[in-house]
């Protein structure tokens, strides 16, 4: 194993050990593949995933708690994700027990590469791909199912919920209405590379996108779910065809409405009221909770709770990392123990 500076983690791809591989074909169902060193995997040029696109992903967390267990966030609810979208996208699913299964195990193989409590987690990205070979635009006649580990810190810059400037896209949309957007469909990341680049090259960490139909309704922050507070309220954009269902934003609803006995509005967002907002953060199970603490939208910058995190904002961060870490009663029963 290779030395890991656990102080120091940033959301880098260290590989773990190893990797989960399985495959099928299109009319079969999925059975129990094998762990196998990390590396490369061989494709034909000819595979559906490369050239029709034909592939989803996720994204989940281990954590060590302070007795040193380890523990997995809601892998149920990504294996539904990962299900709902495989079938989106012509892809043999992926029983929700079959994936918990896998990811359970691949921890298991995987827990040298667990940060220590409180410095961090280990990244699991499941993937879906159409690797059979095709010619004709149709689905793939054969399947792999891969999936891998890396330990991971923050995923912007600037540590441990600090906040970040973003600024509103408006010369590229994220999704389309009744489009993909709200599959994690590997085509839906590909299109935000140059939008997102030229705004990191402003000084932004990303782009706020707004809806294809109106470009009025704020949609999504970058790669995370989009949430602000006003006169006490928690408003997020409502779900729909071209919206991510973040398992990390459904945790967050939940927590706030059943925990901290906040009003959760679902709605369709305007930026207006987005910027007359008291505070904003995006969250996602890589950015966790990141506070927002500007937007700038043609040129004028809105600056909110004088670019610090807002109490709100603190108060489900730590709520929602307390869960992941174990520090409270798994009342959700979230968690799923990796023995």
């Amino acid at each position: 194993m290779q030395k890991i500076d656990w102080d120091n983690l940033t959301f880098r791809l260290t590989p773990a050990k190893t990797m989960y591989v399985a495959k099928t074909r299109a009319d079969q169902d999925w059975r129990w593949g094998e762990f196998v060193p990390f590396g490369p995997i061989p494709i034909s040029p000819a595979a559906g995933v490369l050239n029709y696109g034909q592939g989803i992903l996720e994204g989940l967390k281990a954590f060590r708690n302070a007795r040193g267990g380890i523990a997995l966030f809601r892998p149920q609810e990504n294996a539904i994700r990962f299900s709902r979208g495989a079938a989106r996208l012509c892809i043999p699913p992926v029983s929700v027990e079959h994936f918990v299964e896998v990811m359970v195990e691949l921890v298991r193989h995987n827990r040298d590469y667990v940060p220590p409590f409180g410095k961090g987690s280990l990244y699991l990205r499941p993937c879906l791909w159409g690797t059979g070979e095709i010619l004709g635009m149709a689905p793939a006649p054969e399947y792999t199912f891969a999936a891998f580990g890396s330990p991971v810190g923050n995923y912007f810059k600037g540590g441990d919920i600090a906040p970040v400037k973003f600024e509103v896209c408006d010369t590229f949309h994220r999704s389309a209405a009744r489009g993909i957007g709200s599959t994690k469909y590997i085509g839906n990341y590909a299109p935000t590379l140059l939008p997102t680049a030229q705004a990191k090259e402003r000084g932004f960490a990303g782009s706020i996108y707004l809806d294809a139909i109106h470009e009025k309704y704020v949609e999504e922050a970058g790669v995370a779910n989009f949430f602000c507070v006003k006169e006490g309220k928690l408003l997020t954009p409502q779900l729909s065809e071209s919206i991510l269902s973040g398992v990390i934003r459904a945790s967050i609803i939940q927590l706030a409405r059943e925990v901290l006995n906040i009003d959760v509005v679902e709605m369709q967002l305007p930026l207006e009221t987005a910027l007359q907002a008291d505070e904003c953060f995006c969250s996602g199970t890589a950015t966790v909770v990141t506070p927002i603490g500007s937007i700038t939208f043609k040129e004028q910058e809105t600056v909110f709770n004088q670019f610090n995190t807002g109490p709100i904002t603190r108060q489900i961060y730590d709520l929602l990392t307390q869960f992941q870490l174990g520090l409270i009663e798994d009342r959700f029963e979230w968690l799923v123990n990796v023995e």
